[in-house]
């Protein structure tokens, strides 16, 4: 099924060329370089791609006023700055995930799909469960395994934190 694309990213290179990889796999897709001209866009994105640093602004800070404008579009983050908190942080925001750059046409679609492309790509992209698993565990060893400072640090409840815990727990 085809999906229409909004892809928000300061490099203009980038962005169109971006554009007309998804046109050749039968997508369609607008380009915004300025997240100023959020009211230009005349067609509502079922998907948006998102960079983390824009010109002007954090893309961090886009993705709840673009979750107001279209709360059914789903956000992917793309970035050359790639870090666990500021994926976690993305995610926490709304955003379904979270991509370093460079990626492939594939891996991006894929990631919106929660899907991790191929097995040489396992490095490059970390879904967003294992990014937050390993900055919980980084916090939680930098407080030497006290529950409580790890919530703490965290900015989390710590019910939140324990639960997060089990569910990553190896089985």
């Amino acid at each position: 099924m085809p999906h229409h694309y909004l892809i928000i990213d300061d490099d203009e290179h980038f962005g169109q060329v971006l554009k007309r990889s998804l046109e050749r796999n039968g997508q369609t897709a607008d380009i915004l370089h300025d997240a100023d001209k959020l009211d230009v866009i005349q067609r509502p994105p079922h998907r948006i791609i998102l960079d983390l640093r824009l010109e002007k602004s954090s893309g961090l800070d886009l993705i709840s006023p673009l979750k107001a404008e279209w709360p059914d579009a789903a956000i992917v983050v793309l970035t050359g700055y790639a870090s666990i908190p500021t994926a976690v942080e993305a995610v926490k925001r709304g955003a379904e995930n979270y991509l370093h750059k460079p990626a492939t046409l594939k891996e991006l679609m894929g990631a919106f799909e929660g899907i991790q492309v191929g097995e040489d790509t396992t490095q490059d992209i970390m879904s967003v469960e294992r990014m937050e698993w390993e900055h919980i565990q980084r916090v939680l060893s930098e407080n030497s395994g006290n529950i409580s400072a790890t919530a703490r640090a965290l900015n989390m409840h710590r019910r939140t934190l324990q639960r997060k815990l089990q569910k990553y727990a190896p089985r």
